[in-house]
């Protein structure tokens, strides 16, 4: 028989540099690209007035204010909501070490969605003004992490076979209640923004959402990236890292309210986006490998900018209409995840 060889891994700091790049240019053709026909050349001069402070005339304002106010924020928060998914993707299938796992495995999403329609369908919260849908979809999420955590508990700490069962039955048990407040509800437009909301949607995106969300991410990934031998170690099974000195019980239990506290974040300004968490993580293990150190590094520029073109392809192929951002990420990324877990011989969640 032929000896297998192991495929050839690209290193992870010039991917991630490359990616970034990418993203830079990315971000620019994101606010580019629209319904509203604006030119390259008024949207690189709207940008610097916007970076700069200078001003801008009376004529253009329409162009500046689709320019700096509804699309910038939207791609932004579009790569701050990938790079959150792909990094809690990466989290989620070490603590359960199931390769199937995403951000949304825990019912953290579903719960999410409980609040965010009591808002759409029943007006709750309507004191909050803008801020009502955020809040509410951010709260329900920590009560659903916060049952998902007391029923899948037991004496020897978090394991993963309990999280996954908790989590998805719990993750029904919500889906059921959603379900029952769509129907319950008037139809019209009220609908319609919650399918909208439940396949995914950065249309809300403004710029006093963005701070939250970064600043959450960004210390996930920080946490994580600071985790990641612990990651490696717990990936090789519980004894193994309890004999490296890991304590799995404890890490499991770190890992899951960070999760949930990025994935409850994201999903509270963007809405349940699908696929994203399962399929980054996956194609990054394939490029560089599957240490932890590695995959953190390239895995949130990868997924920023997947979601920054996919909400861009939402925009633009139905316009002046909008398809859920969660529909575009699953329409082109399946076929593409099926495509290179073919090529990728079975090495997408194994050795390094």
């Amino acid at each position: 028989m032929p000896r297998r060889t192991a495929p050839r891994r690209i290193p992870a700091l010039p991917l991630a540099l490359a990616l970034a790049l990418l993203l830079l240019l990315s971000l620019v053709g994101g606010v580019g690209l629209g319904a509203a026909g604006v030119g390259w050349g008024e949207v690189a001069r709207f940008l610097w007035a916007g970076l700069t402070g200078g001003t801008v005339h009376a004529p253009d304002a329409a162009s500046y204010t689709i320019v700096w106010e509804i699309r910038l924020p939207r791609v932004l928060l579009g790569a701050v909501v990938g790079a959150g998914l792909a990094t809690v993707g990466v989290a989620v299938q070490a603590m359960v070490r199931n390769a199937l796992a995403d951000p949304f495995v825990l019912g953290i999403s579903s719960g999410a969605a409980v609040g965010a329609n009591a808002v759409i369908l029943l007006g709750a919260f309507a004191g909050l003004g803008v801020w009502a849908l955020s809040v509410s979809a951010f709260a329900s999420a920590l009560a659903a992490m916060a049952l998902v955590y007391a029923v899948a508990r037991s004496p020897h700490g978090l394991t993963p076979l309990r999280l996954v069962l908790t989590g998805t039955a719990l993750a029904y048990g919500f889906e059921a209640v959603t379900t029952v407040m769509v129907f319950g509800a008037a139809r019209g437009e009220a609908a319609r923004s919650a399918m909208m909301w439940l396949l995914g949607s950065l249309g809300g995106a403004t710029w006093a959402r963005l701070p939250a969300a970064a600043v959450t991410v960004a210390a996930g990934w920080a946490w994580l990236h600071r985790r990641a031998g612990a990651l490696d170690a717990l990936a090789l099974g519980d004894e193994t890292a309890s004999a490296l000195g890991v304590r799995p019980a404890r890490l499991r239990r770190e890992l899951f309210l960070v999760t949930a506290a990025v994935t409850g974040t994201v999903v509270a300004v963007s809405g349940a986006i699908g696929f994203v968490g399962l399929m980054v993580p996956h194609v990054v293990r394939m490029l560089v490998g599957a240490g932890h150190r590695r995959v953190l590094t390239v895995a949130p520029p990868a997924g920023a900018v997947l979601l920054v073109w996919a909400d861009t392809l939402s925009r633009l192929l139905f316009a002046p209409a909008e398809l859920p951002v969660g529909v575009v990420t699953a329409v082109v990324g399946v076929p593409a995840f099926l495509l290179l877990m073919r090529r990728g011989g079975g090495h997408a969640f194994g050795g390094r």
